[in-house]
């Protein structure tokens, strides 16, 4: 990893070299620059010591279509400073669209009913194991916040503004050493619209052609002040539109599938791991089927699983790649793909 000039105190004092934190989101989210470049200015106010006291050291709210890497980019920060993509909490909101259900979070009050049995999912000691040697800062995710129930959102606003929440038993947890994200996918027919013309997501993705992104953001922040109320709204530190990916974004999303293809049957398989190369050809059919506008580089994912892992998992299972076999795969006239095992050559005794 890069390593940047800038050293930064650590818990004992002690001064340390700090990572690139934007280089080194720019190597694990592809298509999205604008937003990394916004999220990582953050960090370094955190890691500088001139967060301001009394909130969250950030508060973001990433907006967009589904499988444009919202959710991916809050893991690659994890990543980056804890070293684990899951070093984080995250709350599916969709868990909480009932105002009963809230007491899952926060834990039920005294005197009601399952109070001792209801643990709440965020506690200090939960954030504190969220941090790391690394980094003290904890992640917070709030995943798709736009189907939480009112009182959620209530309660959010406190966390927010102030960095503090009140759990059921009456004890308090406090956000100052945390960053929070919230993603939703409110507006995303008014995005689809925006990037087509106003007939929904046309697949420019396979035209090579790349989003109008004043048009998608502009109807991602309308659709933001819609939903939330300018309380809300006003307690976030940005607000973050991600657009779709480009057909050239997808492209680099499939070489880095394929590569993480090829470590995990070096991991599983062990000695009876394979190589394989994927032609050309067998490729542009892949970006061709996989890049789809409504579902992102999800869909591209969806592809390489059905198009090669299926078969590949068929072929293992049958013994029809023996060990120490390269495989080609090549596109075959049927409009598939064609995978064609290759005996190693025998060395003469």
């Amino acid at each position: 990893m890069r390593i940047t000039e800038i050293r930064t105190a650590s818990r004992d004092g002690v001064l340390k070299p700090r990572l690139d934190i934007t280089a080194e989101l720019h190597r694990r989210v592809i298509g999205q620059d604008e937003a990394l470049d916004a999220i990582s200015p953050y960090v370094e106010i955190f890691q500088a010591g001139l967060a301001p006291p009394g909130r969250p050291s950030g508060v973001f709210l990433l907006l967009g279509p589904t499988g444009t890497g919202k959710t991916h980019t809050v893991e690659a920060l994890a990543e980056v400073l804890h070293g684990s993509s899951s070093n984080l909490i995250r709350i599916d909101c969709g868990e909480y669209q009932m105002e009963h259900e809230v007491a899952k979070l926060i834990g039920a009050p005294p005197g009601y009913l399952g109070h001792r049995e209801t643990q709440p999912v965020i506690t200090q000691q939960k954030l504190a194991a969220a941090s790391s040697e690394r980094c003290p800062l904890s992640i917070v995710l709030f995943d798709e916040v736009e189907k939480a129930a009112g009182s959620l959102t209530r309660i959010l606003l406190g966390v927010l503004d102030k960095a503090h929440m009140r759990l059921g038993d009456g004890t308090s947890v406090n956000f100052e050493r945390t960053m929070i994200f919230m993603t939703s996918n409110s507006g995303a027919r008014e995005m689809a619209k925006a990037r087509s013309g106003g007939f929904g997501f046309a697949r420019t993705v396979n035209a090579g052609t790349d989003p109008a992104p004043a048009g998608i953001e502009t109807a991602g922040l309308a659709a933001l002040r819609r939903r939330f109320s300018p309380e809300f709204i006003n307690r976030i530190d940005r607000s973050l539109v991600y657009q779709p990916l480009s057909r050239r974004s997808i492209s680099s999303i499939l070489d880095r599938q394929i590569d993480a293809l090829e470590q995990q049957i070096a991991a599983r398989l062990g000695p009876r791991a394979f190589q394989f190369e994927i032609s050309s050809e067998a490729r542009e059919m892949l970006l061709s089927e996989g890049s789809c506008g409504t579902y992102g580089a999800r869909e591209l994912k969806r592809t390489l699983q059905r198009r090669l892992l299926h078969p590949l998992a068929r072929l293992i299972l049958s013994g029809g790649i023996p060990e120490g076999a390269f495989v080609r795969v090549e596109k075959a006239r049927s409009g598939g793909l064609a995978i064609r095992p290759r005996l190693p050559r025998r060395i003469a005794s």
